[in-house]
């Protein structure tokens, strides 16, 4: 078994605590009857798992969504609505990577997410003091950039290859049961933590030699 070196995390339901209800709501609220079922805890389908495949653009999506609704739709709207998904975002989860980078981790982000969501994930509202997800990172792996989304083998397999990982040196921690058999059958070892639990005592039981 080799000593974990890197570790992959997730960035709804581990880094941010999600609220799909709120999102459910935010949607309606902009008239889709149907919110309930078009949005899913763990993977998207029509429009919102193109966008998070990045088989269309924010502004495609902003289109389309208006076609669906009847009326035009703004883009600030649009990550009005996205943004739903995010409840809030624990210190304790932001103390634990900033701990896990100073003890000699290789930190990474790998999500199913979308550009409405990353607006304001990567901007220096995040964290409440001043800095993007990706100062808490090495590197963020993103479903819509890749053109891949969790839990294809296809996604774990690049991340591994431009990462040069030995699967076994990995930890992969996500809160989607079906994610986290992906990774696992690639040979990483996973963490499966529920939408918000404290993961950050936990972690350690995996990281001893």
């Amino acid at each position: 078994m080799g000593r974990i070196k890197t570790i992959v995390f997730d960035l709804g339901g581990v880094i941010i605590t999600l609220d799909q209800s709120q999102a459910v709501r935010r949607f309606e609220e902009l008239g889709l009857k149907d919110a309930q079922q078009r949005l899913d805890a763990y993977v998207q389908h029509g429009i919102f798992g193109d966008l998070e495949h990045g088989l269309i653009t924010a502004e495609e999506f902003r289109v389309k969504l208006g076609k669906l609704l009847g009326h035009e739709v703004t883009m600030e709207q649009c990550d009005y609505a996205w943004q739903g998904y995010a409840k809030e975002v624990p210190e304790r989860n932001l103390e634990a990577l900033t701990r896990l980078r100073q003890q000699g981790y290789r930190l990474l982000l790998l999500s199913n997410t979308n550009p409405c969501m990353m607006k304001w994930v990567e901007s220096e509202h995040f964290d409440g003091k001043g800095h993007p997800v990706s100062a808490y990172f090495d590197a963020l792996y993103l479903s819509y950039q890749m053109k891949l989304m969790k839990p294809s083998d296809e996604i774990f397999r690049q991340l591994l290859m431009t990462e040069q990982l030995t699967p076994s040196e990995v930890l992969f921690i996500d809160d989607g049961p079906r994610n986290v058999a992906a990774a696992s059958q690639l040979g990483m070892l996973t963490l499966c933590p529920e939408n918000g639990a404290d993961w950050t005592q936990e972690i350690y039981e995996y990281l001893k030699d």
